[in-house]
């Protein structure tokens, strides 16, 4: 299909996807509240079949059930060949409110976007794929390759009930090659995509000094749980934002000189991140003295992402707070444990005097960087070359966290990411959007990349012969 013919197309397929996406981020599918997740199931079910593809419901082994779709090559396709796209159809809580200008679950179509929540983590990116699989069979008369779906409902919680799943079905989902859940443009409008992830450890870090709230006043004698734990998180880390937990760099691996070459030339704008998150202070690279990309990339994190004691409601109330709490995530680098960095900053606790604060762990997912040099990384490159018409932008691995380390564990494949959303889509935030350009580029993109697939992976064929 010539470039001109398919974006035609798709422009008219995009009225009807839109429609479906909507009701689907109608859906409240919150999986950290435990919200609507049986009857998304049931929409994500029938999408699938809608679309033409076998699906099997997966949920003997713990969670919030797994979603498997299988969609079969054409009778001219390459049945030898298979497409695995990574989904979830969990979204973020939507709070908080008042900072949203529509209703979170009633999608608003304005200036070109959809805002809803989940629309552009991740609900977006299935309709898009899953119209792509119905272009290519209405213009083709089959799909050019097997393709293969494991939508999670966990994602956004930390997937802690994936990884059986992936060990116990692992046949079920084998495939040659596997995209990722995300993907999106930069601020210079460039696709921007990776091949890895970081891990990360989810922590919670708790005081308790007393079975009541008191009276301030006792704070003349009285230890305070809040301080306690605002001294026991200024130990870990200092001024220039250094990680100062004993252990917490064991066994990093060192990024290749190849992966160096290829941080060094990412794109980076300080001044359109001041401008996109409204930053108040300098970057904290700068005191270290270190390049953000390497620190996005390379460095693992330490980030309080949430502290709760005492009260904090309108006016005041003069209590001294009987116990306190923080959540802490680490990202971590390939070669990191989750387990051994809860190890570690337990220890670090003690050595430090703070036996009273303890930290137990939420969730914990391994980093995983994918064959940067693989056939398929490639082809996906090329043809976002063609649609987008800018050079792509491709990292060794994302800042941020997902389960992809368990299926290149079990299911050992090259795994890039691709999607629909923009610098501005604010996923996890309120306003979270994708523009309908980007969509309509989206399906484009998936369809060119469906349709050289086999081809692409014979070259991998050959290479190993």
């Amino acid at each position: 299909m010539e470039k001109e013919q398919l974006l035609s197309r798709v422009k008219e397929m995009v009225p009807g996807a839109v429609e479906t996406l909507k009701q689907y981020v109608s859906l409240p599918t919150v999986s950290a509240q435990h919200k609507a997740i049986l009857e998304t199931v049931d929409f994500v079910v029938n999408m699938i079949r809608e679309a033409g593809g076998e699906v099997r419901v997966l949920d003997d082994l713990g969670g919030n059930p797994v979603v498997y779709a299988f969609f079969a090559a054409g009778e001219e396709g390459d049945a030898t060949k298979t497409l695995l796209f990574y989904n979830h159809y969990d979204v973020q809580p939507p709070e908080p409110f008042d900072e949203w200008l529509s209703d979170p679950f009633q999608p608003v179509i304005a200036d070109g976007k959809l805002f809803a929540r989940g629309v552009a983590d991740n609900k977006g990116d299935l309709v898009a794929r899953l119209t792509a699989i119905q272009l290519l069979k209405s213009e083709l008369g089959g799909l050019p390759c097997n393709i293969k779906f494991l939508i999670e409902g966990e994602e956004e919680i930390g997937s802690p009930n994936l990884e059986p799943y992936l060990r116990e079905y692992k046949d079920l989902f084998a495939a040659d090659a596997c995209i990722w859940e995300f993907g999106g443009k930069d601020e210079a409008e460039r696709i921007s995509m990776v091949a890895g992830i970081k891990g990360m450890a989810y922590l919670e870090l708790t005081c308790v000094g007393a079975n009541i709230d008191m009276h301030s006043s006792v704070g003349a004698y009285v230890d305070n749980a809040a301080w306690r734990l605002v001294q026991a998180l200024a130990t870990m880390k200092n001024k220039d934002h250094e990680i100062l937990v004993k252990g917490f760099f064991d066994g990093i691996e060192e990024p290749t000189d190849g992966e160096k070459q290829v941080v060094a030339q990412l794109p980076f704008n300080e001044e359109a991140v001041r401008s996109l998150y409204g930053l108040t202070r300098p970057l904290i690279t700068a005191a270290r003295g270190t390049d953000p990309r390497e620190a996005m990339v390379f460095h693992p994190t330490m980030t309080i992402c949430g502290l709760e004691s005492g009260y904090t409601g309108e006016g005041a109330k003069t209590v001294l707070p009987k116990s306190a709490k923080a959540k802490v995530d680490c990202r971590l680098v390939p070669g990191q444990d989750p387990e051994h960095i809860l190890s570690c900053i337990q220890q670090h606790l003690l050595a430090h005097g703070f036996d009273d604060v303890q930290a137990t762990m939420i969730n914990g997912q391994k980093a995983y960087r994918s064959d940067y040099h693989h056939p398929f990384v490639a082809h996906v490159l090329e043809t976002a070359r063609v649609v987008y018409e800018k050079e792509p932008v491709l990292a060794p691995n994302s800042a941020g966290t997902g389960p992809m380390y368990a299926f290149g564990e079990h299911l050992r494949l090259p795994i890039v990411s691709t999607g629909v959303g923009w610098v501005g889509s604010k996923a996890h935030a309120p306003n979270e959007s994708i523009r309908l350009q980007d969509f309509e580029q989206g399906i484009a993109h998936l369809v060119l990349l469906l349709s050289g697939f086999s081809a692409a992976l014979t070259v991998q064929d050959k290479v190993q012969a």
